[in-house]
């Protein structure tokens, strides 16, 4: 067996801790009642690791040394961690499913992971986390202990458990040492039994900044000029994952002024802003976003905040909103900017409403951004294009993802909005009221950039693979 085919089992990972693991540059490759098999650096001294470890699990050890590339990649594939220093322990099965899910939420929080998977099987129940949009394997538990572990969270996040036929979703206000934010839950009744999906929220919204999200300096120009006006619909289009929220709050947090009535209807509320009024959507009670809408017309807004357009009455809502002077910021899923227009006026939307209210209509994704410690150049071939995509700008080189302790092995590390921003104008509203879908002529004059052109131009500055923005090109 080659040593790239070297994968380590899921239910093995818990023989050591991680400080164990990376301390020792150590990985767990068999066990039996009297020895423990490992591999190691084959530059190690065999001879002093063996007298520590006997020791620290008073088993007989058997060593067999692997490369030192190897192992790293090993140990960043199974033992992650955050590179900053931080207290953050490997997640091992425990006693109690108190500190068990404790380890596991500080664990993911620690690593940027946006969700944890708890899920079961036939004949196995594990634990997945969601790094960078990708879904890695932590950890399996005994199907003996996963109940007790489901309802921990039930009760943490107050529902039922009593309750295994039905969906149910809760929230987990998350409180460890300085840390401190809330967890979405969401209980989903399976086959083989109840699967847990928890949402890790980010509170704190200091840090995020238009300036830092991917937009160009021309695509942002439009943006802030759609953002500033005092009335109109902004609306940002894209599917689930793709950063919209993001992109509202980021938004929010440069219009949020002392001279502003700012109110906002969401489901969940993921950041909490300081002088922002936040309401979380409850349709269990009847406060769903028309409903919110509705009552906010009478708070006198200068800015709303509608989580999504998903029904013709929350669309009717926000056009009113929009049509009686307020600002009103949302989020609907279509596939190009665009195809907003055809979406509103698909739920029953005039088209003569939807001219006089939207302003600016923006499509989002999100690209992996490759690891800038490994990354490789390579001579580029065109025939890697999608058929019928004629490349922008000629590509000689290009750079390919390859892996390093930095990145977990995975060859990107971090990700960026691409986005595509129509600023609509009088024309533009004139074309929306004769039913006119085909402006891509008009759109060129104007200098907006489709999401292909962007993603493109990262992809042509080496920032990330013709592999990740492929799906883009498929669309241009």
């Amino acid at each position: 067996m080659s040593l790239n085919d070297i994968n380590l089992l899921t239910e093995n990972i818990h023989w050591l801790t991680m400080d164990q693991a990376w301390h020792y540059r150590v990985l767990p490759k068999g066990r039996t009642s009297e020895r423990l098999q490992l591999y190691c650096e084959d530059s190690a001294d065999e001879n002093e690791l063996l007298a520590e470890l006997e020791v620290i699990f008073g088993l007989e050890i058997v060593l067999d040394p692997i490369p030192v590339t190897q192992i790293a990649r090993l140990l960043s594939k199974y033992y992650l961690k955050d590179n900053a220093p931080q207290d953050s322990k490997q997640v091992t099965l425990s006693k109690t499913p108190d500190d068990f899910l404790n380890n596991l939420i500080q664990e993911a929080k620690s690593l940027k992971s946006s969700d944890i998977h708890i899920e079961t099987y036939e004949n196995k129940c594990r634990v997945r986390i969601r790094i960078d949009g990708m879904m890695i394997e932590r950890s399996l538990i005994k199907r003996e202990d996963y109940p007790a572990l489901i309802n921990k969270i039930k009760i943490y996040a107050k529902l039922d458990i009593t309750e295994k036929r039905l969906p149910q979703d809760g929230r987990i206000n998350f409180k460890h040492q300085d840390q401190q934010f809330d967890i979405r839950v969401s209980v989903l009744p399976t086959l083989h039994g109840e699967k847990v999906v928890l949402r890790l929220l980010n509170n704190d919204a200091t840090k995020i900044d238009l300036n830092s999200l991917g937009f160009s300096t021309f695509d942002l120009d439009n943006y802030l000029q759609g953002a500033k006006r005092p009335n109109g619909i902004l609306l940002i289009s894209g599917p689930t994952g793709s950063g919209k929220t993001t992109t509202l709050y980021a938004t929010l947090k440069l219009l949020n002024k002392e001279t502003r009535n700012i109110l906002t209807i969401e489901d969940p509320v993921e950041y909490t802003l300081e002088g922002i009024n936040q309401v979380q959507l409850k349709e269990s009670i009847g406060l769903g976003f028309a409903e919110a809408l509705r009552a906010f017309l009478r708070q006198d807004p200068d800015v709303i905040m509608v989580g999504e357009i998903r029904d013709t009455e929350t669309a009717n809502m926000a056009i009113r909103a929009a049509l009686t002077g307020h600002l009103v910021l949302s989020t609907i899923h279509t596939n190009s900017a665009w195809g907003t227009v055809s979406r509103l006026t698909d739920m029953g939307v005039h088209p003569f409403l939807v001219a006089n209210t939207l302003n600016t209509t923006v499509a989002q994704r999100l690209i992996r951004l490759l690891c800038p410690e490994c990354k490789q150049f390579r001579d580029f071939d065109s025939s890697l294009y999608p058929k019928q995509f004629k490349p922008y700008v000629e590509i000689t080189k290009h750079y390919v993802a390859n892996g390093c302790e930095h990145c977990y092995f995975t060859g990107y590390k971090g990700r960026k909005a691409v986005y595509e921003v129509i600023p609509i104008d009088q024309e533009l509203s004139a074309e929306i009221k004769g039913g006119n879908m085909n402006i891509n002529g008009m759109l060129k004059e104007r200098g907006v950039r489709t999401l292909a052109e962007n993603a493109f131009n990262f992809f042509s500055a080496g920032q990330t693979s013709l592999e990740e923005i492929y799906p883009l090109l498929l669309n241009y």
